[in-house]
């Protein structure tokens, strides 16, 4: 076997989820990124929530999401290291060993997110699709529904 073959049988699926926030990319970019904004909308059903957030917005900087169920019976840190920050365009970070892209498309006074993941494998991809999908459905909401 090749170095290639093996790299190949490694890689991991992508999965991809968007959404259209009927906002400006200024705004966008600042709901998505600062922590004051991510506990409002950093969760995929309305029994858990992100009681803490924290981030470094810059290449090399790491963040630290807290998510825990809102009856205490669980909770999980997202965390990871940001690898690129573009402001109002692109963001890339690790979790893991997992790629993420986040490109935020400035379609004027709406932008359009586009959030990339490599799959893990405990969890089936449309379980996966499904959970990331709501977190960004949660986050469309919170973005149009806060103060510009």
């Amino acid at each position: 076997m090749t170095n290639n073959s093996a790299a190949i049988q490694k890689a991991k699926p992508l999965i991809t989820v968007e959404t259209t926030v009927e906002r400006p990319v200024a705004w966008v970019w600042t709901c998505f990124t600062n922590p004051a904004h991510v506990i409002h909308w950093n969760f995929a059903s309305e029994d858990w929530h992100c009681p803490t957030a924290t981030n470094t917005l810059e290449p090399g900087g790491s963040f630290n999401y807290r998510m825990a169920a809102k009856d205490g019976s669980f909770g999980f840190d997202f965390e990871g290291v940001f690898t690129a920050v573009e402001a109002h365009r692109h963001l890339a970070y690790t979790i893991g060993d997992r790629a993420v892209t986040v490109d935020f498309i400035d379609l004027g006074t709406a932008t359009k997110v586009v959030e990339t993941f490599e799959a893990e494998a405990e969890n089936s991809l449309e379980l996966q699709r499904g959970g990331w999908q709501a977190i960004l459905d949660n986050f469309k909401k919170h973005a149009e529904a806060s103060s510009l």
